[in-house]
């Protein structure tokens, strides 16, 4: 900033640069991004939320589509989002683009952060074994799963017409949970031999431990999509990731709660947390940058 306390043109190339990866059909419009772009800006912060293919509104052309353990398409986007930034980067992913960003951070080990200063994730199935069985279940499978059947199948059959002989469109259209979607789509387009395959290779549990920049993991204790049991403890993450389990909170939803201190109850209170936690890891230059309006 100038002396009068103005953001100069050399201030804002500088500001972090928050880059939001959203959940499964997800978008830039979902509740959750919305609320941490705002947070961002209040902080002074650039924002970008990234479309992962075939969720901007427009069918990608190539025989895939995304899933839950890309981090070679995280590493992509990151990078090109480094290149063209000048300022330090920061990266939250909510529900399966926080568990494809923790993948990534472990796969890169200690090179991730020449890409960015930290992490988070919010909300992520780290163990997409354990989630994918509790999403198929209960209530969960009779109203969750239909609304994301209702919009993943769809672009399935769009993607079959685009490239004939991807799978069989009669066993697509007998798909009555996300189990059967994957093993009959996202498995196959994606390299993996069946759903069990997937599941087991692309979930970021197993990998904590390789995490080299700071990294928060917050998942709710009462998510309904990612049982309690199946959470990463201490054992399971290297010293570089923070796990943050509070009693309440559900799947993205985070109310206040006076025993687990959220700040207010409004939709900006998980957002400024995991903010606030990135922030605390940015060099200090770009600290000294911040606006907190």
């Amino acid at each position: 900033m100038d002396g009068s306390g103005a953001t100069t043109h050399a201030d804002a190339a500088a500001q972090p640069l928050l880059v939001v990866f959203h959940g499964l059909e997800g978008s830039s419009s979902s509740h959750y991004a919305e609320a941490l772009a705002d947070v961002a800006r209040r902080r002074g912060w650039a924002c970008a939320v990234p479309h992962f293919r075939g969720c901007s509104g427009e069918l990608n052309l190539a025989p895939r589509a995304y899933h839950s353990g890309d981090f070679v398409e995280i590493d992509w986007m990151l990078r090109r989002f480094k290149a063209a930034h000048a300022g330090p980067l920061l990266a939250v992913g909510v529900s399966l683009g926080g568990n494809a960003l923790m993948r990534w951070a472990a796969e890169l080990e200690g090179t991730a952060a020449d890409v960015v200063s930290a992490i988070a994730s919010v909300s992520s199935p780290l163990d997409l074994t354990a989630s994918g069985k509790a999403i198929g279940e209960g209530f969960n499978r009779q109203v969750y799963t239909r609304m994301f059947l209702g919009s993943m199948l769809p672009k399935a059959v769009q993607k079959l017409a685009q490239h004939p002989q991807l799978f069989s469109r009669e066993a697509l259209l007998a798909v009555r949970d996300l189990y059967a979607f994957d093993d009959i789509f996202t498995a196959p387009l994606h390299g993996f031999n069946d759903a069990e395959d997937y599941y087991r290779r692309a979930s970021a549990k197993p990998h904590l431990q390789r995490i080299a920049v700071p990294a928060l993991a917050l998942n709710a204790l009462n998510d309904p999509f990612v049982p309690a049991a199946s959470l990463p403890g201490a054992a399971d993450v290297s010293a570089n990731v923070t796990l943050w389990q509070p009693l309440q909170g559900g799947h993205v939803g985070f109310p206040a709660d006076a025993e687990n201190k959220w700040p207010h109850a409004h939709v900006r209170a998980m957002p400024m947390a995991v903010c606030e936690f990135l922030a605390q890891h940015l060099p200090s230059h770009a600290r000294s940058l911040e606006i907190h309006g």
